[in-house]
């Protein structure tokens, strides 16, 4: 049996406030298997956010044990540069430079990879053949997360994060 992609054990996440301590996540339990699309759903402060940016390595836990593709997303080194590496984010709002072009941000993101996609070959797999030169700030809100998910995807990652997709 293989182990799966995703696995979270008794995860606890919390925020302190100057309300006192907020627990987002209370010992949430949770094995995806790899190939499997996954929906992560609940209602306005559930904790679904907080969730995955543990998974992505970008937010500390109070709590459990999780792994990502067998790693410890919150590893130093070379074991997080090994998960980077496998990992693509799509994430609630773009971080995309609006004067640049999604040609220029393709070229840059892909080249923090060891084997990204070509980019004639990321432009065809998501459909940005018809504004890959203009300005991002230029976009509509539909090609704008297509860019996203070209960004994320250009790494060939095993792991894609998707928060809130819409």
């Amino acid at each position: 049996m293989t182990s799966p992609a995703i696995k979270v054990n008794d995860l606890v996440v919390e925020y302190t406030s100057s309300q006192g301590t907020i627990r987002a996540v209370n010992s949430l339990d949770l094995s995806i298997a790899g190939g499997e699309v996954y929906a992560l759903l609940g209602e306005n402060g559930a904790g679904k956010t907080s969730t995955v940016e543990v998974l992505e390595g970008h937010r500390s836990r109070v709590g459990g044990h999780v792994e990502v593709l067998g790693i410890d997303p919150t590893a130093g080194g070379s074991r997080r540069r090994e998960l980077r590496d496998q990992i693509g984010i799509v994430l609630q709002t773009s971080g995309i430079e609006p004067e640049i072009t999604p040609r220029e941000a393709l070229t840059l993101f892909g080249a923090v990879y060891r084997n990204p996609y070509s980019l004639s070959d990321i432009v065809e797999r998501v459909g940005l053949d018809d504004f890959i030169d203009q300005r991002v700030g230029s976009l509509s809100g539909g090609q704008r997360r297509r860019l996203d998910l070209a960004v994320a995807v250009i790494g060939r990652p095993r792991v894609l994060f998707l928060d809130e997709p819409t």
